[in-house]
């Protein structure tokens, strides 16, 4: 086993029980890590039980955002994506820096009431399916993808050569469309509809007809440009950032 694979595992004793953090516009994957600041309190209570037991928190993206209703709480996407806490530095105030890395696609079968101030939820969780028949392709695919999304990142000695690295090395096409997924700046709709794709090679070729549909357009920015502010990260100028920015929750 690979340290990417040994680092996304879920525990053994995984029930398919887990605690839901629902963003605007952010839409975990598999691979990816996520930065996060949290000080809302019902999250740091989210935090502390997930550092005390199985380190998972659990992506929600909320469908709309701008409706906030009185009686429920807001809705939010039924693909979701788990994440491993792989980092985390307590700050003052009460404060959180984490560091987060989706380890599986799942689905919300249904929500579970509970007297702890944060959601939880029963998921069944989404395989990856690798279609026989294909595998003499994936090779060519990979090469298909990596062309695509290098042809629409900042042409920068160390964008490129990132490139070529992946190009060449052994990360297969599923982790790679992920990453690649969850960093370019596509509508929450689109990406939600990558996240729910099982089928690695369709995901792929659907991931580079996105691409090449020619809405992306990149802005290289440093990390030391980049600011912890949940309004900025969700202005159309951060969205098209590259990287993207951290979020504040």
């Amino acid at each position: 086993m690979n340290p990417l694979s040994d680092v996304t595992q879920l525990p053994d004793d995984f029930d398919g029980k887990v605690r839901l953090f629902p963003l605007p516009g952010l839409v975990l994957f598999p691979h990816a890590m996520q930065p996060l600041h949290i000080f809302e309190p019902r999250y740091v209570e989210m935090l502390r039980e997930s550092l005390a037991t199985d380190h998972l928190i659990t992506m929600a993206t909320l469908t709309d955002p701008t409706v906030m209703p009185v009686a429920s709480p807001p809705v939010i996407s039924q693909t979701v994506c788990i994440g491993r806490v792989i980092s985390h530095t307590e700050l003052d105030g009460d404060r959180h820096n984490v560091l987060l890395i989706g380890t599986r696609r799942a689905t919300i079968r249904r929500e579970i009431e509970s007297t702890r101030s944060f959601r939880i939820a029963q998921v069944d969780l989404i395989d990856d399916f690798y279609l026989p028949a294909a595998t003499a392709k994936r090779g060519d695919l990979k090469k298909r993808l990596l062309t695509a999304f290098g042809q629409i990142i900042p042409p920068s000695a160390g964008s490129q050569k990132s490139l070529h690295d992946l190009m060449a090395g052994p990360m297969g096409v599923g982790p790679i469309t992920d990453i690649i997924a969850y960093t370019l700046p596509f509508e929450p709709e689109d990406k939600l509809t990558l996240l729910a794709m099982s089928d690695v090679d369709a995901r792929a070729e659907h991931l580079i007809r996105l691409i090449q549909r020619g809405d992306v357009q990149l802005e290289s920015v440093s990390v030391s440009e980049q600011e912890f502010d949940l309004q900025e990260s969700f202005t159309e100028s951060s969205r098209n950032q590259f990287p993207p920015p951290f979020s504040v929750n």
